[in-house]
């Protein structure tokens, strides 16, 4: 019974983490999510939530809860803003979304420590540096 359940493979939807930078303040990261579709997806829903440990000990943020309407295909939406304090968690964010009546799910997880310098690239997409989830 649950074999015969077809559960669709996520294509084409990513997460990224980019920073902006203003001459004289100091940087700030948000989390986008971009649809690289040809259709719009919608009704999304997103939920965020950070875990893992600091110095031996256990340590977790809230679960934030988002909705966004519609995104148009091949564009971007801000999810929410991401302090630099907890990128030694992992960084997860559930989706789901529809594309017409089919329903998709995926989870990604930016792994502590990830979000670096090092790891950081242009996004054509957004028009600024971050990091791309793969």
């Amino acid at each position: 019974m649950i074999r015969d359940i077809k559960i669709p493979e996520v294509k084409n939807v990513t997460l990224a983490v980019a920073r902006k930078q203003t001459p004289g303040e100091s940087e700030e990261w948000k989390v986008y999510l971009i649809n690289n579709n040809d259709v719009p997806i919608e009704n999304t829903l997103v939920a965020s939530k950070g875990y893992g440990e600091k110095d031996g000990k256990p340590q977790q943020t809230s679960i934030l809860r988002h909705f966004l309407e519609t995104i148009q295909p091949n564009s971007a939406m801000l999810i929410e803003p991401i302090d630099p304090a907890v990128f030694h968690l992992n960084n997860e964010y559930w989706v789901s979304y529809y594309i017409g009546s089919q329903i998709f799910d995926k989870r990604f997880v930016f792994v502590p420590d990830s979000i670096r310098e090092e790891n950081i690239s242009f996004i054509k997409e957004l028009e600024m540096e971050g990091v791309l989830h793969s």
